[in-house]
């Protein structure tokens, strides 16, 4: 009895601690959402057009499922330059028509929808996702161009705003729908975008597309012209030939796009397996009870598992063996899976040895890299569920060999052609975000959980190493440390890791691309698996060399 009541109180404990954070990602959204501010957004509205998000919403279908990527692009990034909400650009997978498409916007109410370094990495995000699933790309064009003052971070590199025009090439020649409609500004090298794309719509008045505006066209060359007379609708659709369609406005330019993506023809599919969709049997709020506070304490990932999956059924593979790694089958909204999670909690083995929860040993890599191997054999998606702390350490673990079975599963999840999924629920630190497959991975999707940690270590055990580097500094130096000292340090460096192992942190920089409610997980597989199936596997599953 007293168990059952401490177990409850602890219980209570995680599930307030864990709706807070679901409480502090509604009010970081909702700020999100604003883009620039009310203030820009009225200016923006006083002119006939939709804000960004607007227009998403108005060319998605209203009762369909969607979700966004990179929502906290920018987040707490570019202050001296006034910051770059979202990255300045709306991106959503939703439904037009029925049709799953990729949705990117620029946010005018942004520094009038400039390129900072983020916004390239974003939109490049969005054609990624686009050429690995083959899903049609709608572009909504509201641009202004590069952010002149960070020029030399966004112009000239590979991965920089060029890559856009080489992505556009490339994706019309593997058959990626791409349709663009400009509703504003579209200036310079910008200008390349709709005009690659397979059709362009411009909205009369309120947008324009010139390499050079009016003022410069006068700098340049002497010519006197207005920038609708130089670049404007009626130029492009009945003078130049560049644009395909001209709309009235925003909503008509919206509607076309929508009667575009209704008449596209039915796809190739990958053939993944999916059965009617069932909800799990366990009730999926229990999560935020499950889920521990500290993020060193242990929990059975098994019950976060039966919360996930269709009827809360999940059959183990290798069960009794390498038990800090849960693998196994199950069902998520009707999609057949293969699931990697790490086990947390404190389990013994047949040989009677204690394992730590959240270590990967020699055996659970081993198993790990078996059933990788045979979702692969199968044709079945696989799901990562994160919570690791990092491989085993040791000499004990090192005599094993360690290395190379933590090399196998690094290996097989390079290798593996199956749609990748990641979610990092907790812990995701050093070489186990690697194989478990974190960002450098290729996963097709990969969110963050409020409660997750992304870093080389955790930050205790980080602020302790750089403490240790910290005070020898200083003793050499000649300075005496005091435990007062000491304790000051330690603060100071443990609150600057902490900061950089948010899960916002990480989104901001888009290594993951989203931070979710866990209520919404499973929209997101399902969402990412049904884009998945859109891109029949091509490669042949092959491990290449393996050091046993």
């Amino acid at each position: 009895m007293i168990n059952f009541v401490f177990m409850n109180i602890k219980f209570n404990k995680n599930e307030d601690f864990n709706k807070l954070l679901i409480s502090d990602l509604h009010k970081r959204f909702a700020k999100v959402k604003l883009g620039g501010g009310k203030e820009r957004i009225k200016k923006h509205v006083a002119k006939g057009k939709m804000t960004a998000r607007q227009r998403v919403d108005y060319l998605l279908d209203s009762k369909a499922k969607s979700i966004e990527i990179g929502a906290f692009a920018g987040d707490n990034m570019y202050k001296e330059h006034g910051g770059c909400a979202s990255g300045g650009v709306v991106v959503k997978i939703g439904y037009v028509k029925g049709k799953q498409c990729i949705v990117v916007a620029n946010d005018a109410t942004v520094k009038a929808g400039a390129w900072f370094p983020i916004t390239g990495k974003k939109n490049l995000r969005a054609q990624e996702i686009s050429i690995e699933n083959k899903i049609p790309i709608i572009y909504l064009v509201d641009s202004a161009g590069v952010y002149l003052p960070m020029q030399d971070e966004i112009f000239a590199d590979k991965e920089h705003f060029g890559r856009i025009f080489r992505n556009n090439a490339i994706m019309s020649s593997l058959g990626i729908s791409q349709i663009s409609a400009v509703m504003g500004s579209c200036v310079a090298g910008g200008a390349y975008l709709p005009i690659m794309s397979d059709e362009s719509i411009i909205v009369d008045k309120t947008a324009s597309i010139f390499l050079a505006g009016s003022y410069l066209v006068k700098a340049a060359i002497g010519e006197n012209i207005d920038n609708e007379t130089l670049g404007g609708a009626t130029t492009h659709c009945e003078i130049s030939g560049v644009t395909d369609h001209k709309a009235k406005n925003d909503k008509d330019a919206l509607d076309k796009i929508k009667r575009i993506v209704d008449k596209i023809g039915d796809f190739d599919k990958a053939g993944f397996n999916k059965v009617k969709s069932e909800a799990p049997k366990e009730n999926e709020d229990e999560i935020f009870g499950i889920l521990p506070k500290e993020r060193n304490t242990p929990y059975d990932m098994l019950e976060i598992i039966k919360r996930l999956v269709d009827k809360s059924e999940f059959d183990q593979y290798k069960q009794g063996y390498g038990q800090t790694i849960l693998t196994g089958y199950a069902r998520i909204d009707g999609w057949a899976v293969g699931i990697v999670a790490n086990q947390r909690k404190l389990v013994k083995t047949k040989k009677g040895e204690m394992q730590f929860g959240g270590v990967i040993y020699n055996d659970s890599a081993d198993k790990a890299t078996r059933f990788i191997a045979n979702c692969n054999q199968k044709k079945i998606p696989l799901v990562f569920l994160q919570d690791v702390t990092g491989f085993m350490v040791g000499s004990k673990s090192e005599h094993s060999g360690i290395i190379k079975d933590g090399a196998k599963m690094v290996n097989a999840v390079s290798n593996s052609v199956v749609p990748k999924f990641t979610i990092i629920i907790g812990n995701s630190y050093g070489a186990g975000n690697y194989a478990m497959c974190g960002k450098a991975y290729d996963p097709r999707l990969i969110v963050a959980w409020p409660s997750a940690e992304l870093a080389v270590m955790s930050g205790k055990s980080a602020a302790k190493v750089l403490l240790q580097i910290e005070t020898a500094s200083l003793k050499k130096r000649g300075e005496k440390i005091t435990t007062d000292k000491e304790a000051e340090l330690y603060d100071q460096i443990k609150s600057r890791y902490d900061e950089q192992i948010s899960p916002y942190y990480s989104a901001a920089r888009i290594w993951t691309d989203a931070v979710i409610n866990p209520l919404d997980t499973r929209t997101w597989i399902s969402m990412g698996i049904e884009a998945a199936n859109h891109a029949p596997i091509e490669k042949q599953f092959n491990m290449g060399v393996l050091q046993v």
